[in-house]
């Protein structure tokens, strides 16, 4: 295991050094998505042929940002400034990330991610999406939502507020040494269904030796 500091955006040979158990410090722009933005993506960008003309700017907006970049299952607490009217993150916490198992494959292919970020882990169509195209899964400390809002600097932009709320929205940030650590990765492993898989091991022991 070693530690890594990886700033959007990462390359393929950047992706595919990580292995399961290294601890990355990222920094770049990211931009977090929940259910909402999940589905959407997939509804109006990848299984279709003709993107909608009211969300071309947006689909071009999103296309620029992801490619080699991150997406956060976040749905953040903010604030925005008296001053000047810029938002800030108050809480950052990771969301569960196998709710947006039936679609992650889909984004990390067709908008070129280097990498998921959340907690829970994900399922064998994200870890093989992750082999195929360059990815990683980053787990984020769950109960440290404070904490991980001070890796972010900046709320760069954020779309689909006021249509999704303020939680499923696309909020654009710039972070700096965000700290994660890699539980999925590009050579097919994931800790999560290693741990799964042990624990089945271990009940049916228990279930055996009580018999």
């Amino acid at each position: 295991m070693a530690n890594y500091n990886l700033t959007v955006p990462i390359s393929d040979e950047d992706i595919r050094a990580l292995r399961v158990g290294d601890t990355v410090n990222l920094s770049g722009v990211i931009v977090t998505g929940r259910d909402a933005a999940h589905k959407y993506m997939i509804e109006h960008f990848v299984r279709t042929d003709d993107v909608p003309a009211s969300e071309q700017a947006l689909y071009e907006t999103l296309r620029e940002i992801l490619q080699g970049s991150v997406i956060y299952h976040c749905g953040p607490v903010v604030r925005q400034r008296e001053d000047d009217g810029r938002w800030e993150f108050v809480a950052a916490g990771p969301t569960t990330s196998i709710r947006e198992e039936p679609y992650e494959a889909e984004v990390i292919e067709h908008f070129g991610l280097r990498g998921v970020i959340g907690k829970g882990g994900m399922g064998a169509d994200t870890l093989q999406a992750c082999g195929e195209y360059g990815a990683v899964y980053f787990h984020a400390v769950g109960g440290a939502a404070s904490l991980i809002a001070d890796a972010v600097k900046e709320v760069v932009a954020v779309h689909k507020k006021d249509e999704f709320g303020v939680p499923e929205a696309f909020w654009v940030i710039r972070v700096e040494d965000f700290p994660v650590v890699v539980t999925m990765d590009a050579h097919g492993r994931s800790i999560h269904s290693e741990v799964e898989r042990k624990s089945k091991d271990a009940l049916a022991r228990l279930t055996y030796s009580v018999d």
